[in-house]
């Protein structure tokens, strides 16, 4: 597809916001839906359009793109009153790039078949600052047609776009990845507690870290964040939370993964708003 493509673009979250904009500089005309229309305006700024509902949104445009949250929030701009399946339209492709369950894709992608309109699951692993600079990793699940034909959509926002299976198989490894990143984060942690509790400075294990065999970008972002403080939220700790139950309800049932999942629920009272990296302050102070 070339940029004259119609795109819309529902989502202005953390996440929705960067990418979305990447769309905007590649030259492609962008129609955009938020449910708060205030975090609309930065996009109209830099030359979008606005859509008063998802259907409105379809209407106008050729290809959709979702970045929201939960299924709920899926269901509700598929299924609501002024959703995405009710317009009367046909040979669109719609790309949810939330981190949602394999099932309510399954379930989506079922509906829109039924519509004669595609459809991928094709969420992302990066943060925010992967957004800013079009870094990101996206993981389509779908058919190879519609992926191919938005391909060159999703090369604007990311640095490796990959077909990885059928309906569905995007969210199982954005699950799988996300996981890991859980396991990553809380290991992170407790080695920083391990040492300071010895006398061993952060600053000092994770220059160690650094030069060690396990270094990764990861642990210097995120010890970087721990470090001075910065707990403000790129990617939430309550968020880390629904990616792992997702992952429990797809067949997560190992040691590390109830282990995780345990640690990080328990500390959504006081940390959920927080980064996820904020695993570090509740194990340190215990509450």
């Amino acid at each position: 597809m070339t940029n004259t493509t119609k795109i819309g673009w529902i989502g202005l979250g953390l996440m929705g916001n960067p990418m979305s904009q990447q769309l905007l500089k590649a030259g492609y005309p962008v129609t955009v839906y938020n449910r708060h229309k205030d975090k609309e305006a930065e996009l109209k700024e830099q030359g979008a359009t606005t859509a008063s509902t998802p259907k409105e949104l379809i209407e106008k445009t050729d290809v959709v793109i979702i970045m929201v949250t939960d299924d709920k929030a899926i269901r509700e701009i598929f299924e609501g009153g002024n959703g995405l399946l009710k317009a009367d339209v046909s040979n669109k492709v719609i790309i949810n790039m939330s981190t949602v369950s394999p099932a309510i894709s399954k379930e989506m992608a079922a509906l829109c078949t039924s519509k004669s309109l595609q459809y991928l699951d094709a969420p992302v692993s990066g943060s925010v600052k992967q957004a800013e600079t079009a870094q990101l990793v996206i993981m389509a699940g779908g058919d190879t047609d519609a992926f191919e034909r938005v391909k060159p959509i999703l090369e604007k926002i990311g640095k490796l776009v990959m077909n990885v299976g059928a309906i569905g198989s995007g969210n199982a490894a954005k699950l799988a990845i996300n996981t890991l990143l859980s396991f990553y984060t809380q290991g992170l942690a407790e080695a920083l507690i391990l040492a300071k509790n010895n006398g061993i400075e952060p600053e000092v294990l994770l220059n160690l870290l650094s030069n060690a065999a396990i270094a990764n970008p990861y642990t210097k972002l995120k010890g970087d964040a721990i470090v001075n403080d910065n707990f403000k939220a790129a990617f939430s700790l309550k968020n880390i939370v629904k990616d792992l139950k997702l992952s429990r309800d797809i067949g997560l049932t190992t040691p590390l993964g109830e282990a995780a999942l345990k640690t990080f629920e328990a500390a959504v009272p006081k940390h959920g708003d927080e980064d996820l990296i904020a695993i570090y302050k509740y194990l340190d102070k215990g509450e």
